[in-house]
């Protein structure tokens, strides 16, 4: 079904919300203290991730594509599968979603970031930080990423889904790689889940929060672009 671009701009939105208040909403729960999740560690957090990604799609994909993801929507325009003058639209109405997305996990947990001590964790229910900071090896990690889950993601456009089931496929491509590649920066592979909640962490009034960390910032935008250009780069030469 064909949907004029504001429809397709509030899909992103809604989309994006969605991803990021279920996607954050799982590292909120795993990491504040007193939330019944408190502790369930990392294959918790890639499970709700993956389904976090599904939900988000098949919730507003009807409305247009179900980006979802600046570095998908770059990817998609250097392939031609949409139009360049769609892109900007889509990432800011991506980035803005991430920020509202991010406001309402900030709503849910509200009496817990009281609770919680380390503006580290507070952070990480934001937006995401490595491991070991190495700038460069940080930025590969995400390059390699989000990479795998361009190439990957065009490479579906190939295939012959039963309809309706990319969206879960894509889901375990996003646990796939939060599982094996995820552990050295939180696996962004998205600069608009990243941008749009370290916005929203600055500026809400997040008890016991420290600095949203805005000079590792540019890794998780910088990062993904990279990798979704590589990756729209080898589909072109080999599909």
């Amino acid at each position: 079904m064909t949907t004029d671009l504001t429809t397709q701009l509030l899909g992103e939105f809604l989309g994006t919300m969605i991803l990021v208040l279920l996607g954050n909403g799982v590292v909120a729960g795993v990491s504040l203290r007193k939330s019944k999740a408190e502790g369930a560690g990392w294959i918790a957090i890639t499970l709700g991730w993956g389904i976090a990604v599904t939900l988000g799609v098949y919730a507003t994909a009807f409305m247009g594509p179900g980006h979802l993801n600046p570095a998908v929507t770059l990817a998609m325009a250097m392939v031609g599968k949409i139009a360049w003058a769609s892109v900007l639209p889509y990432m800011v109405a991506q980035v803005a979603g991430g920020i509202v997305g991010a406001f309402l996990v900030w709503v849910q947990y509200m009496p817990h970031w009281k609770e919680t001590q380390d503006s580290a964790a507070i952070l990480g229910s934001f937006s995401t930080g490595p491991a070991i900071r190495s700038y460069f090896n940080n930025f590969i990690s995400e390059l390699i990423g989000t990479f795998v889950l361009v190439y990957s993601l065009l490479a579906f456009t190939k295939g012959n889904f039963t309809d309706g089931l990319t969206p879960v496929v894509v889901g375990i491509l996003i646990v796939g790689i939060g599982l094996s590649l995820g552990g050295s920066t939180g696996y962004a592979i998205n600069p608009a889940r990243d941008l749009g909640p370290r916005i929203a962490h600055a500026i809400l009034p997040i008890a016991n929060k420290g600095g949203s960390d805005w000079a590792y910032s540019w890794v998780p935008i910088v990062g993904p672009f990279a990798g979704a250009m590589v990756a729209a780069w080898l589909f072109m030469a080999v599909a």
